[in-house]
């Protein structure tokens, strides 16, 4: 039966998948508004087919807990007997057992994709930044940064101070390139600097979709001007700091060396 690891793995992937949910539905909600301004339907398929992933994960770990405690005890399952439970495929991830020869569609025992599952649960390693991704001082000694702004000017000064002291730095011009970016390589990211006025979606509203794809996300507001209602409202959320513009370069770099020192400290 289920056990309190596996309360606390249900509890943190319902949190997930809730917030997966949420997303679908903003995202949903800006195809309406923007057609074909924006590629939103591409970033609504692929949160449908994580969500879809997510609740497949859910839907084995419990079954496979039920099979377990539906044996008596001291007797192991007979495999000759059909399975109390089964889970239907995906028409687009066919199983393993599709792999030999099975035909689409049909039931595998939800044990089978349980274990599968937690094989492929090995530690996974940073992965490489996809090609049309751009890292200005990709050598750098210092931390990956995101640096979201549209106008193009502050954003080439601000990111020249920051590779001059050896960061490393991805620029996004409005706030869907920096989430497709954010969404494809969220680890190796280690803080975004992010304008409030942007096309389309505002920074406030940025920060809410980084914060559901990561509620740890280091966040500092660069902004001649913010509302101060929405500025307390995204202190509160965890917004990691603000740099007013116009900024000098000692007042940029302070800002971000010391909220990078604070997130590695608060980490370890």
């Amino acid at each position: 039966m289920l056990d309190h690891e596996d309360l606390k793995w249900i509890a943190t992937t319902s949190t997930e998948l809730n917030s997966m949910l949420q997303q679908i539905s903003r995202y949903a909600d800006l195809a309406r508004q923007h057609k074909g301004e924006y590629n939103y339907i591409e970033m609504l398929g692929e949160r449908v087919e994580l969500a879809s992933k997510t609740a497949q994960s859910l839907f084995d770990r419990i079954t496979s807990r039920i099979l377990e405690g539906s044996a008596p005890k001291g007797k192991t399952p007979d495999p000759s007997q059909p399975p109390l439970f089964t889970v239907v495929a995906s028409p687009s991830e066919p199983t393993a057992g599709q792999s030999k020869g099975k035909a689409a569609g049909e039931k595998t025992p939800a044990r089978e994709k349980a274990a599968a599952a937690q094989n492929k649960k090995a530690p996974a390693k940073p992965s490489a930044i996809p090609a049309d991704i751009t890292v200005l001082n990709p050598k750098g000694n210092r931390e990956l940064i995101l640096l979201v702004d549209d106008e193009m000017e502050i954003a080439e000064l601000a990111a020249a101070m920051l590779t001059d002291e050896g960061y490393k730095v991805i620029l996004a011009h409005d706030g869907f390139e920096a989430l497709r970016i954010y969404q494809q390589i969220a680890k190796q990211i280690r803080l975004v600097i992010l304008d409030f006025f942007l096309p389309v979606m505002d920074g406030d509203a940025v920060f809410d979709e980084l914060r559901a794809l990561n509620p740890d996300v280091a966040v500092v507001l660069s902004s001649g001007f913010a509302e101060q209602s929405k500025l307390g409202n995204m202190l509160a959320q965890g917004l990691r700091g603000f740099i007013p513009k116009p900024y000098t370069r000692e007042k940029l770099l302070e800002q971000v060396r010391s909220t990078l020192d604070a997130t590695r400290d608060s980490a370890s």
